[in-house]
């Protein structure tokens, strides 16, 4: 039951979290095509699909070799850096901080930047290659891929869960690019911020867990014990986040003050 469950969260939590990287590399992807190109764009694209096959095909050779003990250490480690820097923007953001990530605006910025018009959505059929499209949607699937690589492995590589964590992030990719041919527009309604706060939890939650087994530490109740790592990272997120929009009001209460004086 606990293996069961152990490997449908990691499915969960590669899914979310590669669904998220997945949307922001297509909102780059569908700029390049919309302005300079698909032909260019897909190019790109494959060719950084190319790159990240051939990193998986060494780093999955590669982990067999690794101690569990030290491979445990430094999942845990790379699952806290991912977990902790998503959770700390979604909470701020939540709080209202920092502004929430919108990917219309991310796409009209790529498409000004790009030499297009903001308010144009005409699809160009370019015949040419373009190397500035190539380059630009090669860096935004390589940057976003080898992140849901070092995700995937994370959540993976120590219980033998790299197939399950593999099909969840491969499925969210294929939900997103299904979306982004039907739609052909940035996925701004996918609630982003929140797939964070969630995917910041969960990846915490995995990174302390196998921080402390990689350290000697033995967890009561095995594995269980993640579920209540997720309970406490969700209810001190909940008391960040309020605690965040607080000071957030008092400093622009200060400020105002300070502008009027």
């Amino acid at each position: 039951m606990i293996t069961s469950i152990h490997a449908w969260s990691t499915i969960a939590s590669a899914f979310l979290a590669s669904s998220v990287e997945a949307v922001e590399a297509l909102t780059v992807v569908l700029a390049v095509g919309v302005v300079r190109g698909w032909r260019s764009a897909l190019l790109g694209t494959v060719a950084a699909l190319g790159l990240l096959a051939a990193l998986v095909a060494v780093f999955g050779s590669a982990l067999g070799s690794v101690p569990i003990a030290l491979l445990q250490l430094v999942v845990g480690t790379l699952l806290l850096l991912f977990g902790i820097r998503w959770l700390r923007k979604a909470m701020l953001r939540s709080a209202g901080v920092i502004d929430l990530h919108d990917e219309e605006a991310t796409y009209q910025k790529e498409v000004l930047a790009l030499g297009g018009n903001s308010g144009s959505l005409q699809l160009n059929s370019r015949a040419t290659w373009d190397p500035i499209a190539i380059v630009t949607a090669f860096k935004a699937v390589t940057l976003e891929g080898v992140e849901v690589i070092v995700i995937v492995i994370g959540l993976g590589a120590v219980r033998g869960l790299l197939v399950p964590a593999s099909l969840g992030a491969l499925a969210a990719c294929l939900l997103v690019v299904a979306a982004g041919m039907v739609l052909r527009r940035p996925l701004a309604r996918v609630p982003e911020n929140s797939l964070k706060l969630i995917v910041g939890i969960l990846m915490s939650a995995f990174g302390l867990f196998w921080f402390g087994e990689g350290v000697g530490l033995r967890w009561p109740y095995a594995d269980a014990a993640i579920l209540g790592l997720m309970a406490i990272l969700a209810v001190a997120s909940w008391l960040g986040s309020r605690l965040a929009g607080q000071f957030g009001a008092t400093g622009k209460r200060v400020a105002i003050r300070g502008g009027s004086a």
